[in-house]
């Protein structure tokens, strides 16, 4: 057993923070002596070691990180690693098949439950791209299979879309980047792709205006008058039938946003061609390749005056 004392120089984390994880979160629940004094097992010290390195390294919010530690030691999905020597993507495809069917049910708290352990697990990025991303697109799939009713397709994609948001306030803001206007245009109601994009950028400190889904020009157009510093717009484009309406949409925004950069992305933009004298780039790289693209690209993006 370890005094406070002693915890505050183990792990370099203030009394008055320990106080307050403890009071206001439940972080840990240290024993007490009889005159009142804390007492921290082996099992505390690790729990906050492990608490100080989420908040820390990954940038999370301690209550955040409590509810990671909390369903990491509950383990919810039992059989998650059952049989010994499962590999990797073996553990990604139960997890996703064990969120999909919670959501499927209407199990919120079944299905956070299930998302909060494998973020302790894998990280973010890994949940991401091996987890969550492959729910919506199954979810899509049911429901243009008619396997699944619109009500479910809207609540799976409203719940996994919240996670994903969550994160967009958890990353710090560059201030010499420019902001980044990212939508899809109306009539495009696929926005996966431009979520994780998105995301991507608010983690490289790229201050993101997300308007999503469906967007209406009229609404953006009224927006950009308003908005000072937006040096790239970000689009996304799955269905070819709009293609020739967001090329017409680029020209406008870029009467609207002089020396503004398009960032496109989606396979709705395979096979345009733009003329020399429009700035736009098209992404069509695997995320692994997005950093390259983000270091080129955003050393010319300027920010408006």
């Amino acid at each position: 057993m370890y005094s406070i004392k002693q915890v505050v120089e183990m792990l370099d984390i203030p009394s008055v923070t320990l106080r307050a994880w403890e009071n206001r979160y439940q972080a840990v629940t240290p024993e007490r002596t009889e005159s009142g004094y804390r007492l921290y097992s082996q099992e505390n010290i690790e729990d906050l070691r492990w608490l100080k390195e989420q908040t820390e390294k990954q940038g999370i919010s301690i209550s955040h990180a409590v509810r990671l530690l909390r369903a990491r030691k509950e383990k919810p999905i039992e059989d998650l690693h059952a049989g010994a020597g499962g590999t990797p993507q073996e553990a990604f495809e139960k997890m996703k098949q064990q969120i999909y069917t919670a959501l499927l049910e209407f199990q919120g708290e079944r299905a956070n439950a299930l998302i909060d352990f494998g973020f302790s697990m894998y990280g973010y990025e890994a949940m991401f791209h091996q987890v969550l991303v492959p729910v919506l697109v199954k979810v899509g799939d049911a429901w243009e299979e008619g396997t699944a009713t619109v009500a479910q397709e809207h609540y799976m994609t409203h719940m996994v879309s919240n996670r994903f948001y969550q994160f967009f306030h958890v990353f710090p803001v560059h201030a010499h980047l420019p902001k980044v206007l990212a939508f899809c245009p109306e009539g495009e109601h696929h926005q996966v792709g431009l979520l994780l994009f998105s995301l991507f950028l608010r983690k490289n400190g790229a201050e993101v205006i997300y308007l999503g889904a469906n967007t209406p020009e009229e609404g953006v157009m009224a927006m950009l008058e308003n908005q000072n510093r937006i040096g790239a717009i970000c689009l996304s484009l799955t269905c070819k039938d709009l293609l020739p309406y967001c090329e017409g949409l680029i020209k406008r925004l870029s009467v609207a946003c002089p020396g503004v950069r398009f960032i496109l992305g989606g396979n709705g933009f395979e096979g345009a061609e733009f003329s020399s004298t429009e700035a736009v780039a098209i992404i069509n790289e695997p995320a692994e390749r997005w950093q390259d693209r983000f270091d080129y690209l955003f050393t010319g993006i300027k920010s408006r005056p």
